[in-house]
């Protein structure tokens, strides 16, 4: 799975990052957390708010953090396990 952190870096941003990691390795799924800093990245993928958080090529939050249960669960559910 690919899985995507954007953000520009700020307090929000780098909250959403550690939580994610947490929930990658707390589920046990295989795939790397990447975090996107670059706003003309962000713009191409189609993120306007940050943090946002993509699951391959899927965009499920943007404008809030989430908790690492929740992103847990959309990685069950995006795995369709």
């Amino acid at each position: 799975m690919r899985v995507r952190v954007l953000g520009g870096g700020c307090k929000k941003c780098e909250a959403l990052l550690k939580a994610t990691k947490e929930a990658l390795a707390n589920t046990g799924l295989k795939g790397e957390v990447e975090y996107i800093t670059d706003f003309s990245e962000m713009a191409s993928l189609g993120i306007m708010t940050t943090p946002a958080l993509m699951l391959d090529d899927e965009i499920v939050s943007t404008g809030r953090v989430l908790k690492t249960s929740d992103i847990e669960s959309l990685m069950i559910a995006h795995q369709g396990l």
